[in-house]
């Protein structure tokens, strides 16, 4: 059946079947993240940057919220390749033979990027912004006491959106597909483009230049990059209209 014999309802009762699946697999993963979490938090608590510091829970239930914390973001990464997978077959009958191909691919290409983008956030920028903020409470002659869940949600906050913010490639790609966006106006829109990349840096990295351009050098090369694969795709784009207009 393609989209265009498919009624309303008939849509509405399909992208109600991929929830579903999606929600079975996640509550599934749900249970399976439970067995990682301890692993994990353990390793994170050995790295350089934490090995040195003393946790403390300044409330009861400050290791369970932690706990539960990493089992949900564990649940989510392990879903999300049935997530996207479940996007793609919603939307893949009003899709071209060959875009059905192509499309499917993004499901690696984005689980990849996300996972870059984490590594780059914890093993390139965490262990300078924790060296930064220690040598600022230094020169302040603070005493720093380390709250368990204060840590690892400043970890967690300043790494996953470093695995969003690296989609931007897929994003790209994905837009200039359905017509929205072509590489003519990201190259027009350029000096735009990398005054807002620079306020995300701001943004998620703590108030000093170094950090600010350490997340700002791979932004600017993902913009890029994402330039020069939109001009692949909208090529694509280009001769797939051709084709199908002399096949009419």
């Amino acid at each position: 059946m393609n989209d265009k014999e498919m009624s309303l309802y008939e849509h509405l009762g399909e992208l109600r079947k991929r929830l579903i699946i999606v929600l079975v697999f996640f509550a599934i993963a749900m249970v399976a993240s439970f067995f990682f979490v301890e692993p994990v938090i353990v390793y994170l608590q050995k790295a350089n940057e934490a090995k040195a510091l003393t946790m403390n829970a300044f409330r009861l239930t400050d290791p369970i919220k932690i706990y539960m914390q990493f089992a949900f973001v564990i649940a989510l990464v392990l879903t999300a390749p049935v997530l996207l997978y479940q996007i793609w077959a919603f939307v893949s009958p009003g899709l071209y033979e060959k875009e059905r191909k192509v499309t499917l691919s993004y499901i690696p290409l984005s689980l990849f990027l996300f996972l870059s983008g984490v590594c780059f956030a914890y093993f390139v920028l965490f262990p300078y912004v924790v060296q930064f903020m220690e040598s600022l409470a230094s020169d302040l002659g603070v005493q720093q006491m380390i709250g368990i869940n204060e840590y690892f949600s400043f970890l967690l906050q300043l790494v996953l959106p470093f695995g969003a913010v690296f989609q931007l490639p897929v994003i790209v790609m994905f837009l200039t597909r359905l017509g929205l966006i072509t590489p003519m106006l990201l190259s027009k829109g350029r000096r735009y483009a990398y005054l807002i990349l620079l306020i995300v840096a701001a943004i998620i990295t703590p108030p000093d230049v170094i950090s600010q351009l350490i997340v700002m050098i791979p932004l600017s090369i993902l913009y890029e990059i994402s330039v020069w694969i939109s001009k692949i795709a909208y090529r694509k784009v280009l001769l797939a209209e051709q084709q199908a207009g002399q096949d009419k």
